[in-house]
């Protein structure tokens, strides 16, 4: 199954992809439906033919989770990255946070604020929680995953790097696409462990290429460990980490300064395409 969460003259709808169509399935966004006690069963049981549908062709999709609880990220989770990052493999996930502020849709402008020199990609996997979540073992860990979608985690680079603390760097205002789609872990090989070629493109080159196979650890790992920490609620998203390629560590380094078009894609879950665009400089205080 396939879940969005689509923008219309009324308000967000969240549906489910049936063929050329999306399907209503009478809540707002797919947090709410996630929410609901049996969504899955919910959502699949909901009929084309006596639903409200819009076409997919020209959807206008927000962020498949458009205001979760918490987005926890994963620095350093796919070995050659961390390899070209020159760091050693970390013995427990490196976790950081975004606000969902900083998210925006698969479509979306990606904006470049005007104080950082370093904008950077990272093409990631990221989980969505389907179920609340404390302490989370083994199989509860394993249901707790309503499935996944694609991230993009656009960084500061100079901001992330004034600190030894990441945050700076990585929850900018709308910076990070969400999307297109939550694909539930049946659809995929691997289950809640899936395999995927992940890439990212700026301008039609790629820039990353790689395999969810390579991560570190793996999402049901991440929500034993996160959940641990502190309680995940359905729809929050877990960030699982980038593959090598990031701007950052090629030589000379290299980044998004305005006017790219940035493409990120996971096999079997979906697309992102965003134009990076400039945001206007601070206006300047005048002084009497």
């Amino acid at each position: 199954m396939k879940l969005a969460t689509l923008r219309t003259g009324g308000g967000t709808r969240a549906v489910r992809l049936d063929g050329d169509v999306l399907v209503d399935l009478g809540v707002p966004d797919v947090g709410a439906l996630l929410a609901a006690e049996g969504w899955a069963e919910r959502a699949a049981a909901v009929s084309a033919a006596d639903a409200v549908t819009y076409p997919v062709a020209g959807a206008d999709l927000a962020p498949v989770v458009p205001a979760p609880s918490k987005v926890v990220c994963v620095g350093l989770n796919y070995r050659n990255h961390i390899q070209e990052m020159g760091r050693d493999l970390p013995d427990h996930p490196t976790l950081f946070a975004k606000f969902a502020d900083s998210l925006i849709g698969p479509g979306d402008d990606i904006v470049r604020p005007d104080e950082t020199r370093g904008f950077d990609w990272e093409a990631e996997l990221a989980v969505v929680v389907g179920a609340p979540v404390r302490r989370a073992r083994g199989a509860q860990a394993e249901q707790a995953v309503a499935g996944f979608t694609v991230l993009n985690d656009i960084t500061c680079r100079d901001w992330q790097f004034r600190t030894r603390e990441w945050l700076q760097g990585k929850t900018w205002d709308s910076t990070t696409p969400l999307g297109p789609y939550l694909v539930t872990p049946d659809e995929l090989p691997g289950g809640v462990r899936p395999a995927l070629d992940v890439r990212l493109l700026v301008d039609g080159e790629v820039m990353q290429s790689d395999t969810t196979g390579d991560l570190l650890f793996d999402p049901v790992a991440l929500v034993e460990y996160i959940s641990t920490v502190v309680r995940l609620n359905p729809g929050d998203i877990i960030a699982t980490g980038t593959p090598g390629g990031v701007g950052h560590a090629r030589r000379p380094e290299r980044y998004l300064l305005g006017g790219e078009t940035v493409v990120t894609e996971i096999a079997g879950i979906g697309r992102l395409e965003n134009r990076v665009v400039k945001e206007a400089p601070a206006p300047q205080e005048r002084v009497s």
